[in-house]
């Protein structure tokens, strides 16, 4: 499969989606470039901004098999990853696989649930399997995690410790819709009322599984010059030397950060990779692997402000 052909499955995925969701066109883009790129998102907006129903259309374009969580306080690992449960008719235990074992797992209003069930999740992100009573159970190759978690409500809620953060590709902050999106929103939905199925409001899959594994193998022969590998080098170290921050991105947010500048690159029909992809998506890709310096948080600056400033600090190559 060639660039120009995983272009077109992005463009038919995009049109799909916009059967269901008006608007959002920036976390389409990221939730494409981290299938593309086999990473995982984590989106973050206030209630009502499509997050869910973004996450259901996106499964149902691209084929895959869908799974859902709903992160409560009194949710414990075993209801994530399944146990095995002993059958008194065979004298025996049989493994009960939990929703986690998917192809792309909703983990709505992830930050609602203890660290403990939380990290259930980590060796799933990170390795795409799972280990019950000391057995390894493999995931499927395109696992991918679409977490959900809402900024304004913080009773009841625990923060994802920065171990769990750095399993994520990206994270992306959802906005309210424009007036004229808005308007369109109330005009397609306003006479409805329950959950948005995008089954029901026409969203059809567009690219088999099979479509998927190649597009994702030619992510991984785009080419990264030397030079846009060392600026991707230079980005990532000038945010632990920032007086800004108090911990920077790790040099696997760098690595994460090529992957995701390949697949922005393909989804533009390049086979090579520009420091303008890579500027795209560092603020994305970064905001969540830093911690601001206490002198920072005195002075009122953000995570987003401070990344921008760097970006435009460090010299692009021509």
């Amino acid at each position: 499969m060639d660039v120009n052909e995983v272009r077109s499955i992005a463009v038919s995925i995009r049109a799909e989606i916009a059967r269901a969701v008006v608007g959002q066109d920036a976390a389409v883009d990221i939730l494409l470039t981290a299938l593309f790129a086999g990473g995982h998102v984590l989106l973050e907006g206030p209630p009502g901004t499509a997050k869910t129903l973004l996450a259901q259309s996106f499964a149902r374009t691209v084929g895959l098999d869908y799974g859902r969580i709903q992160f409560t306080p009194d949710l414990m690992p075993g209801d994530i990853i399944g146990a095995n449960l002993f059958n008194f008719q065979t004298s025996s235990f049989t493994l009960t696989r939990g929703p986690i074992f998917c192809e792309l797992l909703l983990a709505d209003e992830i930050n609602r649930t203890p660290p403990k069930t939380q990290a259930a999740l980590l060796e799933a992100m990170q390795e795409r399997q799972v280990t019950i009573d000391g057995v390894s159970h493999s995931l499927s190759d395109r696992f991918t995690v679409v977490a959900t978690q809402n900024p304004i409500e913080q009773q009841g809620t625990y923060p994802l410790p920065e171990a769990q953060l750095d399993r994520f590709l990206f994270k992306h902050v959802l906005d309210y819709p424009t007036i004229d999106q808005e308007i369109a929103i109330v005009s397609a939905h306003g006479a409805r009322t329950g959950q948005m199925d995008p089954v029901a409001l026409g969203v059809q899959p567009v690219a088999a599984r099979a479509e998927i594994d190649a597009a994702v193998a030619t992510v991984a022969n785009v080419r990264l010059t030397p030079e846009v590998t060392r600026y991707i080098v230079d980005l990532v170290r000038a945010t632990r030397e920032s007086a800004d921050t108090d911990t920077g991105a790790s040099p696997r947010a760098g690595a994460m950060l090529a992957v995701a500048a390949r697949a922005r690159a393909v989804l533009d029909g390049r086979d090579y990779v520009i420091p303008d992809d890579v500027k795209i998506l560092a603020v994305p890709t970064l905001r969540h692997r830093l911690i601001l310096s206490p002198a920072a948080e005195i002075e009122g600056r953000k995570v987003d402000e401070v990344l921008r400033t760097l970006v435009d600090q460090v010299a692009a190559p021509r």
